[in-house]
């Protein structure tokens, strides 16, 4: 299975770690499944590397290490003025922007969730 997650809320942020965790767990584990979480937005801020919540940070560092692909918008990084670096490690940018790659996945397969 394939799924894509989608996060624009800031106070969302916990509530779809938590659906991504229980996602895995359901499953079986992270072989079973391959997650995409797509950020963009106010959400983005959440994962910030100099302000994130260390639950946040201990759930993408587990995340990152069992597969979870974390996607993050390009025009979003640039209104938010941060670079790659200035985010939680293992983000990858989506250079056309969250939503052309939400679709991008949505085309290929991807199961599409928004918490």
């Amino acid at each position: 299975t394939k799924v894509v997650y989608h996060l624009t809320d800031l106070d969302k942020v916990g509530f779809a770690l938590n659906n991504i965790k229980n996602h895995y767990e359901g499953v079986g584990g992270p072989a079973n499944v391959t997650i995409v979480l797509v950020v963009y937005g106010p959400a983005l801020k959440a994962f910030h590397a100099a302000t994130a919540a260390p639950e946040t940070v201990k759930r993408v560092v587990d995340f990152s290490r069992a597969g979870l692909q974390l996607n993050v918008c390009g025009n979003t990084m640039k209104a938010q003025e941060v670079t790659l670096k200035d985010l939680l490690p293992g983000f990858v940018i989506a250079e056309g922007g969250g939503v052309v790659r939400l679709a991008e996945l949505q085309s290929m397969g991807y199961v599409y969730i928004k918490p």
